[in-house]
């Protein structure tokens, strides 16, 4: 009998370790990748390492820019994409059936290096005249007409660009094609487009890094890494007249215009209305690319959830300013219909 006993223990701590170990096996086969926006990975981050956590189920994510995202999901080898750009009509037939969701909110800021100078206005007309290379000097006189009193030295301007398919590029090139009809005829808005001016750099860190080694250069970089890297920001003009900077109060001025989503769930906020006074005018909503025939649909939405809900609570510390409560419902709408 005692024999039998000790049978029948053997035999369930063995069914134990076996559960465990299936357990074990299933969350490592339930690994969720994901690849594009690097404005969005420093917060992707902090998604990751707490949902991970919480769940028990690993995600990993490649911050390859927002154009090389949508190629990849468009491909299939990835489960998800994160772009700052929503979809063109060409690229969401192409990725035949993704959904695309609204899950965080930031800006592309405008970094420059001026020795000598901290503060520095912009207009979007004055940016346009930049990368068009019309305007080569910071002491040249539109620069210094809305900047009073500040000493522009006669340094020559090095704007740079993104070299790879990149959000950013989307959300400045959309601000001033707004601004400037020149360059809506002559440039465009696109996640890559044909720059008259300047050098090309990869991701925010490249950008960043160039634009801190340069002195004269200005570049436009996600508000994250502006901070982190210590870069100083120019006050960009909003529809207003005023001259705001990236921060979170004016990021959810500028997203406090939404009143509602289309059925893409697509939607602009650069240049907002003169109502949103303390608008920052290149703001931007972030979204994950999901197609309804994903392999790992249904811990896609476990995360996509999270990140809508819990995960925007790591946002403040990152410069991401929480999303509004129209498109954080049309956010989870489209998580749901997955």
């Amino acid at each position: 009998m005692l024999r039998n006993r000790l049978l029948v223990l053997l035999i369930a701590a063995l069914a134990s370790v076996g559960a465990m170990a299936s357990v074990t096996a299933a969350a490592a086969s339930a690994a969720v990748t994901g690849a594009g926006s690097t404005l969005v990975a420093p917060l992707m981050a902090n998604w990751i390492s707490n949902f991970e956590i919480k769940e028990g189920i690993p995600v990993k994510y490649s911050a390859v820019g927002s154009g090389t995202g949508i190629a990849q999901i468009t491909a299939r080898t990835v489960d998800f994409g994160a772009s700052d750009a929503p979809l063109t009509p060409e690229q969401a037939a192409a990725c035949n059936g993704c959904v695309q969701i609204p899950w965080a909110l930031s800006a592309t800021g405008v970094g420059f290096n001026i020795p000598g100078v901290k503060k520095l206005n912009l207009s979007g007309k004055v940016l346009a005249g930049i990368y068009f290379g019309k305007i080569t000097k910071w002491n040249d006189p539109k620069i210094k007409a809305i900047n009073k009193g500040a000493k522009l030295p006669g340094l020559n301007i090095t704007p740079v660009f993104r070299s790879d398919g990149s959000g950013d590029t989307y959300a400045f090139t959309n601000y001033l094609s707004k601004i400037s009809p020149a360059w809506r005829s002559e440039v465009g808005y696109a996640t890559t487009v044909g720059f008259k001016a300047g050098v090309g750099a990869k991701g925010n860190a490249g950008v960043t890094a160039t634009v801190t080694k340069t002195p004269g250069a200005i570049g436009y970089i996600s508000a994250y890494y502006l901070i982190a890297a210590g870069v100083h920001a120019a006050a960009i003009q909003n529809n207003a007249g005023n001259y705001e900077l990236p921060n979170i109060p004016n990021i959810s001025s500028a997203a406090s215009t939404v009143t509602k989503l289309g059925s893409d769930n697509a939607v602009s906020i650069t240049n907002p209305p003169k109502k949103a006074t303390i608008a920052y005018p290149i703001s931007t909503f972030t979204y994950a690319i999901i197609p309804h025939d994903a392999k790992q649909k249904g811990f896609l939405q476990q995360f996509a959830n999270y990140c809508l809900t819990i995960g925007q609570k790591y946002g403040a510390a990152l410069d991401f300013a929480p999303l509004p409560k129209v498109v954080k419902q049309a956010g989870l709408k489209a998580v749901a219909s997955l």
